[in-house]
């Protein structure tokens, strides 16, 4: 469960969110602009807020009241985003696992092919990361992300690189797997599709705040309406 109460502002913008999430798999949806990368680097531990806490499973990770903030590395937390980042001088294999040094060899290979073969990239193994596309380096940054197992997995469009037939798959086979793990989830989008193809928790953001949160069903139900009308127009212009 994450516990989040945060206030925090830059340019004429402020995010101020409070809210809960509980469930195994939350959607964050809303505009471009919203504050939703924002706020799940404040998560992450990425960015420090001005004012606020964050809470995971009931430990702090950042209270500025107290001065208190776990570094990123600590806090069981993994982020992937759209920007892979990967460690340019690595194979894969040796990104992938980089934050798994503490275990046993062959501990950390099993892991690492796990994770490869879940996000459909275990033949990129022994590439180098300069010889990768943009999709296969968003695969590898997110085998990164899973192989430590993380209490609390953040995704800010991972995947955005891919197209739509390779993103489903990939979603289709994380979704299992994260489950089998049972890894908290909170994802990253602005499509309102994605978002209820999840059939996910929804807080729905817009202009820094929360407008909306409950089961995407109920929060998107207006968003659902107006996909479903675009698809019916499409469908009569085309016949």
């Amino acid at each position: 469960m994450v516990e989040v109460k945060l206030s925090s502002g830059a340019g004429g913008f402020l995010l101020d969110v409070a809210c809960t999430l509980a469930a195994p798999l939350t959607v964050i949806f809303g505009p471009s602009g919203a504050g939703k990368s924002t706020l799940l680097r404040m998560m992450a531990g990425t960015t420090v807020p001005q004012r606020g806490v964050v809470r995971l499973d009931g430990r702090t990770l950042t209270d500025t009241s107290q001065k208190m903030y776990c570094k990123p590395g600590r806090r069981g937390v993994m982020l992937a985003g759209q920007q892979a980042a990967l460690f340019p001088h690595m194979t894969v294999e040796k990104n992938v696992g980089f934050g798994l040094r503490s275990m046993g060899s062959e501990d950390r290979t099993e892991r690492i092919v796990e994770a490869l073969e879940v996000v459909g990239a275990a033949a990129l193994a022994h590439r180098r990361v300069a010889t990768l596309s943009g999709g296969e380096a968003q695969r590898v940054a997110l085998a990164r992300a899973l192989a430590p197992r993380p209490r609390l997995l953040l995704l800010d469009e991972p995947l955005s690189a891919l197209d739509t037939t390779a993103r489903d798959a990939v979603m289709t086979a994380l979704l299992q797997w994260l489950g089998e793990h049972r890894i908290q989830t909170i994802v990253v989008t602005h499509d309102a599709a994605d978002a209820l193809r999840a059939q996910a928790e929804v807080v729905w953001l817009r202009e820094g705040r929360v407008v909306a949160q409950g089961a995407a069903i109920d929060v998107l139900a207006e968003e659902r309406k107006r996909l479903l009308a675009r698809l019916s127009a499409s469908d009569c212009w085309r016949g």
